[in-house]
């Protein structure tokens, strides 16, 4: 065996010395473990077991007594005394005479632990860690409360007009791409007047045709212009659910062209023995492939065709100041509406019945529309109707300025609080309004705002479709035939045409929807004819006042108005009852001779009046009841305005026409018989 001793002796010359300090738990195991092995017996029979070591430093071991003579060392085996080293190799030829017991604890018995201990440290450590991180928890939820209750008392309440829910999907009809034909005779892009008016002179000339309209809206093709007029004095509420107006005269109509039973089904179209019409509402062209006659639907459907038109029509114009506030604040966006379609009108019938105050933005046709309807249909004057424009007056970019101050007293007369040469330079929300912020440095607080401040040509087809558009006026650039490629024609708001009398020009009303979409449904079946019509606008400011306008229509023009005294039979009324016709265009369909000359009178009474001396315009005062309203251009008449003048709009167009310089003016005037009683 290998004596405890010389283990002893072994770590006497590598002595371990105790520092009072805190150790690491690797130190402290190995200090411990040194001590313990210091401490322990190493024997090799059961009767040492009741031995305690001696903690003085222990003598040399000498043999007891003589070694045997018949005991040889060699035969003798080693103990290994360390267990933590078992693979240590055993000196066998030592020359130790006899191994004897340990009877006494060896020196590692006298080694000192240490005098501070890890663990009263680490406990000291861990409750100091423990305070400090509840401490932290504490402060920690006590700022973000704090934060929470000052916010919430700050924080404006809002009054959301429009619950935030889940986005609906699209509207489609048919729900899936793969009901559409694949290939249809006429395409016909865009759902509007344009469209209708188009699909009814295929139908004319071709009455088996197979017509295959695709349009983003969720509606079948309807009017626009009761949207800002008749509709909104009707007072049945179930008739303006279903989209019934009552025209001037009191009778009613729809706003849709035709019943819905008029079309057919789209998966039904190609199979039609008779053809038909079919309208792909929810869905979008977003491609044309011209020289391929391909149009790509935005799943990417591909639809081939013989002939199409493009018939998007316009989109509304937006505010930026309006739009940049309401990207981050929703009580803006919610309390904000841009004013032009079936979807705008029943959004806005809503929030007129829960407000107290509107402002409405624009001072054009569709505002100043508006804003008299709005004012009207507040009987009891109950709320507060605001316009809000840049201009002089109302319309001031269209009538002179004289006659646009009158129709803003005449405005003003309805009940409405019109806010001239202004404009909004920011908004923000405060306790369920919204305030305006003018460039006068005055403000303008409401509940709602509807925003028309007028339209532009949509042309998103035109980059991926590569058609032209015109850089200054906008729209699709056509021929005088609308066509803009072979077997592509463009219609409507969206086309830019040249005119042979007045050139290049983008017409955004109704009449020109109706006249230029006839026309390309017309060329579309083989007529080829020229764009020669001169389509008119109409605006009625309620029942009372109202106007007809054809060619360029100006205010920066110069201009020669004719006035007479109005009577009871001078209004938007008096006409839409004489003919029981609220579309004006219907009213003034074009005559067979329209394209041709003058008659033969009429050019005899226009050489008379050139011939005559002219004569200053006497003013009959200043109630400009009825009249006629000159646009020159190089003394040259070029528009026409018919106030409160009705069912003369084909003695205009040929006064346009005939392209002559004259001298007196009131002559001419007396061509429309605005004297008659």
């Amino acid at each position: 065996m290998f004596r405890a001793r010389q283990l002893s002796s072994l770590l006497t010359n590598f002595p371990i010395k105790s520092i009072c300090t805190a150790k690491s738990p690797i130190e402290t195991i190995s200090i411990n473990l040194s001590k313990n092995l210091a401490c322990s017996r190493f024997y090799s029979s059961q009767k040492d077991d009741d031995k305690v070591c001696d903690k003085d430093p222990p003598e040399p071991a000498t043999p007891k007594g003589p070694i045997p003579k018949n005991v040889n060392i060699k035969d003798c085996k080693a103990v290994d005394v360390n267990s933590f080293y078992p693979s240590r190799p055993v000196d066998t030829k030592s020359k130790i005479p006899s191994i004897q017991d340990c009877p006494t604890p060896n020196i590692m018995s006298d080694i000192p632990g240490p005098q501070c201990g890890y663990e009263d440290e680490d406990n000291k450590n861990r409750k100091h860690n423990r305070k400090v991180l509840i401490f932290g928890l504490l402060f920690t939820a006590l700022t973000l409360g704090g934060v929470y209750y000052v916010g919430l008392i700050n924080k404006p309440s809002s009054d959301k007009i429009v619950k935030k829910k889940k986005k609906k999907e699209k509207f489609r009809s048919p729900a899936s791409s793969a009901d559409i034909p694949k290939k249809v005779p006429y395409l016909l892009i865009g759902g509007g007047t344009a469209s209708f008016s188009a699909f009814r002179a295929i139908k004319s000339s071709e009455p088996t045709a197979k017509v295959l309209v695709v349009s983003e809206e969720a509606y079948y093709p309807y009017m626009r212009p009761p949207l800002s007029k008749e509709i909104w004095f009707n007072d049945d509420k179930d008739s303006v659910k279903k989209l019934i107006f009552k025209q001037w005269n009191g009778s009613e109509r729809s706003l849709f062209y035709e019943p819905e039973d008029f079309y057919i089904e789209c998966q039904d179209l190609m199979d039609a023995p008779n053809g038909g019409v079919a309208v792909a509402r929810g869905w979008k062209i977003t491609k044309l492939d011209v020289l391929e006659k391909k149009a790509y639907l935005e799943d990417g459907k591909e639809i081939s065709y013989d002939k199409c038109l493009v018939a998007t029509g316009a989109k509304t114009k937006k505010m930026a100041v309006f739009e940049n506030s309401a990207s981050s604040d929703e009580e803006i966006a919610n309390r904000v509406k841009y004013y032009r379609d079936i979807k705008d009108f029943e959004q806005v019938v809503k929030l007129f019945d829960r407000s107290k105050s509107i402002a409405v933005i624009g001072g054009g046709f569709l505002g100043s529309e508006l804003a008299c309807a709005l004012a009207r249909k507040d009987k009891n004057a109950e709320k507060e109707i605001v316009q809000v424009f840049r201009e002089s007056g109302n319309m001031g970019k269209v009538l002179p300025e004289y006659l646009s101050f009158w129709t803003t007293d005449k405005v003003t007369a309805e009940g409405v609080n019109v806010k001239t040469n202004v404009e909004v330079i920011s908004v923000r929300s405060k306790d369920r309004q919204l305030v305006l912020t003018l460039n006068d440095k005055s403000t303008l607080t409401v509940d709602n705002v509807i925003i028309a401040v007028g339209v532009e040509p949509n042309t998103d087809l035109a980059g991926k479709s590569e058609l032209e558009v015109d850089p200054e006026l906008g729209g699709y650039l056509v021929n005088s035939e609308l066509q803009a490629r072979s077997s592509l024609y463009i219609a409507g708001d969206c086309s830019c045409f040249y005119d042979p009398l007045l050139g290049r020009r983008r017409i955004e009303h109704h009449d020109h929807a109706v006249v230029s979409g006839r026309l390309a449904g017309e060329n579309m079946t083989g007529a080829a004819k020229p764009y020669n019509h001169q389509s008119m606008f109409w605006s009625d400011l309620g029942p009372d006042v109202g106007y007809e306008a054809i060619g360029i229509v100006d205010s920066s023009l110069p201009t020669v108005g004719v006035f007479a005294k109005a009577t009871f039979k001078d209004n938007p009324q008096a006409a839409v009852t004489k003919t029981d016709e609220c579309d004006r265009s219907k009213m003034e369909e074009v005559p067979k001779d329209c394209y041709k000359s003058l008659t033969e009178q009429q050019a005899a009474e226009l050489r008379e009046i050139r011939r005559a001396q002219s004569k200053p315009n006497e003013k009959e005062g200043e109630d400009f009841g009825k009249g006629i309203i000159f646009y020159l251009k190089d003394d040259i008449v070029v528009g026409i305005v018919l106030w409160n003048v009705f069912n003369r709009m084909s003695t205009a167009r040929q006064v346009l026409k005939a392209q002559e310089k004259y001298e007196n003016l009131n002559e001419v005037a007396k061509l429309f018989n605005i004297h008659e009683d």
